[in-house]
């Protein structure tokens, strides 16, 4: 499977967003998805996972709040719109996709997925 992210930019403080993630070469309605962040300087972080009936969304507790991961099986499609943004929401964004695991038992861990997108540069200006 392929996934393409987009979305990303430069917004102020206080600003939005809205990233998107497109699958390709297979069908991601039974997977596994999430949203991960970099900074530079630092490792790569959870931002929030989606089972793949969506019916459950943890998010890192630095986004809750301002953050809103959802996915359309239709569409093949993950999405992250982001308000509120902060300064230090600035990294590039992944998204990510697995086929097989524990949902509830290591969502959170960027090495239990298998399939990445390319990643999206968000700066957010003070």
């Amino acid at each position: 499977v392929q996934l393409q992210a987009s979305g990303g930019g430069l917004v102020q403080a206080g600003g939005s967003l809205r990233l998107s993630c497109a699958g390709s070469g297979r069908t991601l309605r039974s997977s596994t998805m999430g949203w991960f962040r970099q900074a530079p300087g630092k490792e790569r972080e959870i931002v929030a996972a989606v089972y793949w009936s969506g019916s459950s969304t943890p998010y890192a507790d630095s986004v809750k709040g301002r953050f809103t991961i959802s996915r359309d099986n239709a569409k093949n499609t993950l999405y992250l719109q982001m308000n509120s943004l902060k300064p230090e929401d600035t990294a590039v964004y992944f998204c990510a996709a697995r086929f097989i695991g524990d949902f509830y038992t290591d969502y959170q861990v960027a090495d239990r997925y298998m399939h990445w997108g390319q990643g999206t540069l968000v700066t957010v200006s003070s």
